[in-house]
């Protein structure tokens, strides 16, 4: 098991036994080892017992229960709660706002146990009578629990890459004689997958035996026409039927490839087919040529270390980001605001400047950007006063609390911020959480339009359960002239490699290299940061 994993598990514990009106004390030191566990640099499962009881903070008793869930996958306590806690009442705890305490009260006194009969109370209007509840509180769960439904059976790409790819090896090893592609929305690299779709010229895949968390179709085809099938099949449609293939027309082909070749058009990669339509372009190997690669990503901004919620140092984080042959990082811990994050008061956040200018003689030609991801306050305000501001390379301003703002309180406290001279970049835009959260209300294009009036660049966040903003506005952003960033938001080093996925979502929005900040060479972004201070 992972540490992300035992975190979690802890956490589960400590809410089946808040529901269960359970020893305060036990449970505020369970939530605790769970929030230390989930920053550890260490994973527990490659430490011996001994070890595990030795690490400051987390105590013998829960210890003891790490040891178990290592060796058993569970312990005897959940197994126990979970014969007390109806499995539906522990679906609950996935509802956004609703507590271990409120679920007891629905629990206890409404007989509630199961999202279906929640969703029934608050349309039955049964929830505004109870302690602690209300209309907003009610219309609030309400919500949530259809934003659950409405995603249930769907994964974020990032979630079922590897099993999705297994399966595919799996497939052809037992099948060797037999073609086989996965196709449709999860070659294109949608953000968010349903189903998987594999091409298959065997008639009778057997995949009964395996375990598999997604759903899977079968989609038969000859060997003739597996090609064929494999561009048409990826879609969208849009982009299939602006090819104008006729089938039968086609000579034999061995590959997509020669498909686009006959055709006289350059090879367009699936994660690109979303927006490119052949008919209403004038496309050429050139153009292909400019949208982002990997390859072209020169540095890494938005990392967190362990001056704030992260779990690497500042020279482990740098030096993981110039192993992997980059030029440079930019560090942003959280601002003082944060303080769930152990956020930087004005005088960590020296200590910090000071350590970086003694790394920055160290590993000279690289570079180590001084940065922080400062709260976007209430008022639209950032965290600190100017004569904090000012020291810093750059700033991302990001928005992490009070998410419930209208649409116009929402876009004018971001367009407040993004007016601040201190603001480089805006951070995950919209704040939202694929699959977990919607974002906050805006009006997108007036955010955009204030980022290109004041010279902001707007961050890709690279996360894959944000991947904010979206693709689908980059456009927008490049008519405005707006510049990106693709930021992986990493708070440790396996976090850095998720910036892959910024850099498929950028494909996805036909990025252009011109365009993407964190592509520049290390001299145009000092001299883009130096053009960024105000006077």
């Amino acid at each position: 098991m992972t540490n992300k994993q035992i975190s979690q598990f802890l956490k589960l514990t400590a809410n089946l036994l808040e529901i269960l009106d359970g020893n305060a004390f036990k449970i505020k030191s369970l939530l605790a080892a769970s929030f230390k566990i989930d920053k550890l640099p260490i994973e527990l499962s490659a430490l011996a017992p001994s070890e595990i009881e030795t690490i400051e903070g987390i105590g013998k008793g829960i210890s003891a229960k790490i040891i178990e869930l290592l060796q058993h996958k569970t312990t005897s306590e959940m197994n126990e709660l979970i014969q007390e806690v109806p499995e539906g009442v522990v679906k609950m705890l996935n509802i956004k706002g609703l507590g271990p305490k409120k679920i007891s009260l629905l629990w206890r006194e409404l007989g509630i146990e199961s999202m279906g009969e929640l969703l029934y109370a608050c349309n039955e209007n049964r929830l505004v009578s109870l302690k602690g509840f209300g209309e907003k509180t009610q219309e609030s769960i309400k919500k949530s629990i259809e934003f659950i439904k409405s995603n249930e059976h769907k994964f974020l790409w990032a979630q079922i890459e590897e099993a999705a790819y297994a399966l595919l090896r799996y497939l052809q090893e037992k099948y060797p004689a037999a073609l086989f592609a996965i196709t449709g929305d999860f070659r294109r690299k949608c953000e968010i997958i349903e189903i998987i779709e594999i091409l298959s010229t065997e008639k009778e895949c057997k995949i009964d035996e395996l375990d598999l968390a997604f759903r899977v179709k079968f989609i038969p085809v000859t060997k003739e026409n597996f090609y064929v099938s494999l561009l048409q099949s990826t879609g969208p449609q849009s982009f299939f039927e602006s090819l104008k293939i006729n089938p039968l027309g086609l000579p034999p082909q061995g590959s997509e490839e020669q498909i686009f070749e006959y055709l006289g058009y350059p090879y367009i990669e699936p994660v690109y087919r979303d927006k490119i339509n052949i008919s209403n372009s004038k496309i050429n190997s050139d153009d292909l040529n400019k949208i982002i690669q990997p390859e072209n990503i020169s540095g890494i901004f938005h990392v967190h270390t362990t001056f704030s919620d992260g779990t690497s140092s500042v020279k482990d984080m740098a030096l993981a980001v110039k192993n992997k042959g980059l030029h440079y990082i930019g560090i942003s811990d959280h601002s003082r605001s944060a303080f769930y994050a152990n956020g930087l008061s004005p005088e960590r956040v020296y200590l910090q400047h000071h350590e970086i200018n003694q790394l920055n003689i160290e590993l000279a030609p690289f570079k180590i950007f001084k940065g922080i991801e400062s709260d976007v306050l209430i008022d639209g305000a950032l965290d600190y006063e100017e004569e904090v501001l000012k020291e810093f390379d750059f700033v991302i301003a990001s928005v992490h609390s009070v998410l419930r703002m209208d649409i116009e309180k929402a876009t004018n406290r971001l367009l407040k911020a993004i007016e601040n001279p201190y603001t480089t970049m805006l951070g995950h835009m919209t704040g939202r959480l694929l699959l977990s959260r919607p974002g906050y209300p805006l009006h997108y294009h007036k955010i955009i339009d204030a980022c290109a009036q004041n010279n902001v660049i707007i961050e890709l966040n690279a996360n894959p359960h944000r991947l904010d903003i979206d693709w689908r506005l980059l456009d927008y952003c490049l008519n405005k002239g707006v510049l990106i960033s693709i930021n992986p938001d990493a708070h440790s080093i396996k976090g850095l490699d998720d910036i892959m996925y910024g850099v498929y979502a950028a494909q996805k929005g036909i990025l252009p290299l011109s365009h993407c900040f964190n592509a520049f060479d290390i001299n145009d972004i000092i001299h883009y940061f130096k053009s960024k201070q105000p006077l």
